[in-house]
């Protein structure tokens, strides 16, 4: 069950207008079978742990916002066939790739204004992902309803029944919404502990990942591996606290720190936090997240990331931890198999792009197949050279 006192404080969190369908829904999704097995969690840390001794790579890759009519079959199939080379690209290191999409229950979002202009340009709540609301700008659409909660399980399941016949693909989401990711705790039959079935491995976003708040909070109470991203304004102090809390007592690997500065900052910013860490540095997973540091607006107003620049930020990302003798994890992305044209691949483009009717990403820009490839490559270079 979950306690009142484990959501208090919990940033980001859904206004619920129907509290009784949001408690009838949790109740269900607790009687629920797990999306996944604790041994597969385990697994996962185990090979984690190879990443620490800079004996594999990770790509953690996959959509911003996932959207529940992009999560059949034939779609996760595309996505995962996109990991999947990609993943053979990272093999030219030497080191066995780790895929983790981020995929099959990546439904929700935190944003940064709760309001936004939508159809008939009336102000309408802003989207938070499929589980909570509907991306049509509408006063109806962008109702919360917890029902959606129920659809973000199903189709999770059904894309995990995807992956389970195709590549091996671990899943990835941020751990987001409490009351979803508490009712889907489930406890592993063999370690008699408890772990999170909702996704192979979970992720504690910027805003929500204060040492003492719930998000953290819940991170420590699973065994399953935890991501926590960290941007330019992190306090060195508290990066360490919250490493010392989640990865206190558990083998290495436990803990992925997903490093999101930008390219203008990451040289600047990255050293006082590898330098904090002391010891603990060397048993976390380093991975680079280029993507959210450095989006920007073209001349039209889309929101939109450089390549040249997520380039940039990978190499220094790279060239920090080699001077700290420390070993660069992997890449984490937003990418989608689809020819879309959401990021633009020079500064000099953002004069006439990204091409508006090539932009269907429900948030965030995402990298195409080309883009995509291009920074893996260069990441793979990188790798080899240091």
């Amino acid at each position: 069950m979950t306690a009142v006192s484990d959501l208090v404080g919990a940033a980001h969190q859904p206004t619920w207008p129907e509290p009784e369908v949001l408690r009838d829904t949790i109740e269900l999704l607790r009687r629920l079978p797990p999306l996944v097995e604790a041994q597969q969690c385990a697994r996962l840390a185990g090979e984690l742990a190879a990443v620490t001794r800079g004996e594999r790579v990770v790509l953690q890759a996959g959509d911003c916002a996932e959207l529940f009519s992009e999560s059949g079959p034939e779609a996760i199939r595309a996505k995962t066939a996109q990991l999947a080379g990609l993943g053979e690209s990272l093999s030219r290191t030497g080191r066995a790739p780790i895929l983790i999409g981020r995929m099959a229950g990546q439904y929700a979002k935190p944003r940064s204004h709760r309001a936004e202009i939508g159809a008939d340009d009336a102000e309408v709540p802003v989207y938070l992902g499929d589980a909570v609301n509907d991306l049509a700008p509408t006063a109806a659409g962008r109702r919360p309803d917890p029902r959606r909660l129920l659809l973000a399980y199903a189709h999770a399941a059904r894309a995990l029944q995807t992956l389970a016949a195709g590549p091996a693909v671990y899943t990835s989401h941020e751990a987001l919404l409490l009351e979803y990711e508490h009712a889907l705790r489930r406890t592993d039959p063999v370690r008699d502990e408890v772990f999170a079935s909702s996704a192979h491995m979970v992720w504690i976003g910027e805003r929500t990942r204060a040492p003492g708040g719930p998000h953290i909070g819940f991170a420590d109470g699973i065994t399953n591996p935890v991501g926590v991203k960290i941007g330019p304004e992190a306090d060195p102090a508290e990066i360490l606290a919250v490493v010392e809390r989640l990865a206190w007592n558990r083998p290495p690997g436990r803990v992925s720190l997903i490093v999101r500065m930008g390219a203008d900052r990451i040289g600047e910013r990255l050293p006082p936090i590898v330098r904090a860490l002391g010891e603990h540095a060397a048993n976390v997973v380093w991975l680079s997240d280029p993507m959210h540091g450095n989006t920007v607006r073209s001349a039209q107003g889309l929101k939109t990331r450089v390549l040249r620049r997520l380039t940039d930020e990978v190499e220094q990302f790279c060239a920090v931890l080699h001077r700290h003798g420390r070993h660069p994890g992997g890449l984490h992305l937003e990418i989608t198999p689809d020819e879309v044209s959401e990021c633009v691949d020079e500064s000099a483009d953002l004069s006439t792009g990204p091409d508006h009717a090539r932009y269907r990403s429900a948030c965030d820009p995402r990298l195409n197949p080309g883009q995509a490839g291009a920074l893996v490559e260069r990441f793979t270079d990188v790798l080899t050279t240091i």
